[in-house]
């Protein structure tokens, strides 16, 4: 007995983050995109939903042609790639717990509205082997349609913690030996502190108003970055991740 299909309106909802809750699932578009998933957690992809029948690769999972106008429904992005994988959401994102293996290298994002930013930055620290991500609830949803595609398939490559108890998790990192280096444009701290930190947790603060003052009070070092001020008052949050990602990254070969 064939299983029935779903309504596409389901598939729809998973750009919502109720949707996405209530199905413990969310949608990656893109055959580059669901590519670098499947590579990587190829568990984790439990449907594939296309215009045209897809790569052989995918014909493990079970697939679904639609038309291109169902297909335009569906999907959230302004250009559909005719192509898209629902994939199921991690079951300790929204959890205070860190996991058992936090590695060396871990970002810890307040506030950062923009699903941009957010997923540019996650992509940024899996290209870096960052293992983890902290994110405050009023960040982004790392799971939604825009941050998604930002991080170009990479979502699943780090471990994710979003909670409102990210001070708690931040303190907990410190006790396992993470030094914690806050970005802040009025910090007195270069580059040089981040020699001989075999553990850092890198904290950046929304575009606005950067780090509050009690995530501020935990840092190890305030870091900042010599730029031009005259000519640009400050760095994009994810350029200036990018860098500082990079740097960590150098500072611990």
């Amino acid at each position: 007995m064939s299983t029935p299909l779903k309504p596409l309106r389901w598939y729809r909802e998973l750009g919502e983050r109720q949707g996405r809750l209530a199905a413990g699932a969310f949608l990656v578009e893109g055959e580059r995109a669901i590519r670098q998933v499947a590579g990587l957690h190829p568990e984790s992809v439990t449907e594939i939903i296309s215009v045209t029948e897809p790569p052989s690769a995918y014909h493990r999972y079970p697939r679904r042609l639609v038309t291109e106008s169902q297909f335009r429904y569906i999907c959230h992005t302004r250009t559909p790639q005719g192509i898209m994988a629902v994939v199921r959401a991690p079951a300790d994102i929204s959890t205070d717990t860190l996991p058992a293996a936090i590695g060396r290298k871990a970002l810890l994002l307040e506030d950062i509205q923009d699903p941009g930013n957010v997923g540019t930055l996650i992509r940024t620290a899996a290209a870096f082997d960052f293992s983890g991500v902290v994110l405050t609830e009023s960040c982004a949803d790392p799971l939604s349609p825009k941050c998604v595609q930002a991080t170009a398939g990479t979502v699943l490559s780090v471990w994710l913690r979003r909670t409102s108890k990210y001070l708690e998790l931040a303190g907990e990192l410190k006790d396992a030996g993470f030094t914690l280096v806050a970005a802040d444009l009025a910090g007195g701290d270069g580059p040089s502190v981040l020699e001989g930190r075999s553990k850092v947790l890198l904290a950046l603060g929304s575009e606005g108003a950067g780090l509050s003052e009690k995530l501020l009070s935990l840092a190890d070092y305030r870091l900042y970055l010599p730029t031009a001020r005259e000519k640009a008052e400050s760095l994009n949050v994810a350029a200036c991740g990018a860098i500082l990602m990079y740097l960590v990254s150098q500072a611990q070969q």
